[in-house]
């Protein structure tokens, strides 16, 4: 049996080759997931809860950003299952 070659291709000569209109199929294996796009915001933070925000990322061992993110988004989970059992309540 013949052995096959798997040398690493760059993308460009990927490019190139569909340019040519060549068959590059056998490049993708479809085997991906969505990314969203992410957008950036501005926070105006004041020291004391920068400081506060900065000694749980040292404790935690990650990001500054990672603890915000992780914080905000317990936050509004939160706040949907509030808003969730009210309307149960009152219906």
């Amino acid at each position: 049996m013949p052995k096959i070659s798997r040398r690493t291709i760059s993308a460009d000569e990927i490019a190139e080759k569909a340019s040519r209109g060549e068959d590059i199929s056998r490049y993708f294996t479809n085997k991906f997931t969505v990314v969203k796009p992410v957008r950036r915001v501005n926070v105006d933070l004041t020291p004391g809860l920068l400081r506060q925000l900065d000694q749980r990322a040292a404790r935690l061992n990650i990001s500054r950003q990672a603890v915000i993110k992780t914080l905000l988004g317990r936050a509004l989970e939160e706040e949907g299952g509030i808003r969730h059992r009210r309307k149960r309540k009152a219906g």
